[in-house]
């Protein structure tokens, strides 16, 4: 028995560093909110068809799958999604995209635009509003209310604003985004952007030429297997 003992212990003081990463961040984002028990935890690629939730872009069949943990006021997160916008397209047809909300502590409204970005998901018009979030992040980021500023964006798209905006501060929709931030703990993400290629993480990935690399790297591995 004692020949074991260690690896015991090692794997008890895994399992309790899990569980208070995973307190830590529901602590630091939401003191006092208490996930809906009718979310689900968000899925990982690899039980990913058990929720059509997930916000994926890109055919199933594509060899390459990008996870990003982003943060909607995140600017280093702004220039890795217009970064991956490209190689979208440069990789046409090569490419799955899959976003994860991780909003910071540290950035006023990226709570905020997390849940409006879902609650445009509700409408089937999620990507749009990623887009449309990052693309005038320096302009909603600089403000005081930006309720006013997403309404507009839910509008310009053709959404229900009226239930938008009640979407946008539901207990479901927080307890959404509060189990994509415990599920990104989970797995080790500490900052924004992280970014997985093929379940690998891709350090420094806001830069083009690092996100390359790793596409290349994933594209030549998926040949030889």
């Amino acid at each position: 028995m004692r020949r074991y003992l260690p690896f015991v212990i090692i794997a008890v003081v895994g399992l309790v560093t899990a569980g208070v990463a995973t307190t830590l961040y529901r602590s630091k984002m939401h003191p006092a909110a208490q996930p809906s028990a009718a979310v689900a935890p968000m899925p990982t690629v690899a039980n990913e068809t058990e929720d059509p939730s997930i916000h994926v872009r890109g055919p199933r069949s594509a060899p390459v799958t990008i996870e990003v943990y982003g943060d909607f006021q995140c600017p280093s997160c702004g220039a890795a999604t217009a970064v991956i916008g490209e190689l979208e397209k440069q990789y046409a047809g090569q490419l799955r995209v899959i976003f994860h909300e991780f909003p910071l502590e540290m950035h006023k409204h990226a709570e905020e635009a997390a849940m409006a970005a879902e609650a445009a998901g509700l409408q089937g018009h999620f990507w749009e509003m990623h887009d449309m979030l990052y693309k005038y992040q320096p302009v909603w980021s600089q403000t005081t209310n930006v309720s006013n500023f997403f309404a507009a964006y839910a509008e310009s798209l053709g959404l229900d604003v009226g239930q938008f905006q009640s979407d946008a501060k539901s207990p479901e929709i927080q307890a959404r985004v509060i189990s994509e931030g415990e599920a990104g703990v989970a797995r080790g993400v500490k900052n924004t952007p992280t970014i997985f290629i093929n379940g690998r993480e891709v350090y420094s990935a806001f830069r083009r030429e690092n996100l390359l690399q790793a596409i290349d790297t994933a594209l030549a591995e998926k040949k030889k297997s």
